[in-house]
């Protein structure tokens, strides 16, 4: 079953859904993954019901990292912010469908973090 689940990551890693740019994003925040250098750029546009109505992200990094956030930007879609909001390491996981070691749980982590602090600075936190 692990074979299924690398094979998605390499398909997403290879031909990442939603990668590129909105034209008018409500907001737009970019993320780092210090340890190893990966970066990410996430674009929201939200409707007036708080709610994700595009999403894209662009950068660059591992296999895990871009795999992570393209798996991720095809569930935002129709979500709403506080539903994202309290989204947390096991949603990631489960979209990967992979253990992840300590040592790359940020590359995962990192589309969903930048994404939620988007939101946080959409609110106005």
């Amino acid at each position: 079953m692990d074979d299924l689940y690398r094979e998605q990551i390499l398909e997403h890693y290879q031909s990442p859904h939603n990668f590129g740019t909105l034209d008018a994003p409500t907001v737009s925040r970019d993320g780092r993954n210090p340890n190893c250098g990966d970066q990410i750029t996430m674009q929201l546009q939200i409707d007036s019901a708080g709610t994700i109505a595009d999403v894209a992200f662009s950068g660059r990094g591992c296999a895990i990292s871009m795999a992570s956030a393209s798996l991720l930007t095809d569930e935002l879609r129709g979500k709403g912010l506080d539903a994202v909001r309290s989204l947390g390491t096991p949603y990631v996981m489960e979209l990967l469908g992979i253990t992840v070691g300590p040592a790359r749980i940020h590359c995962a982590l990192l589309g969903l973090e930048t994404t939620q602090k988007a939101i946080e600075e959409h609110l106005g936190r």
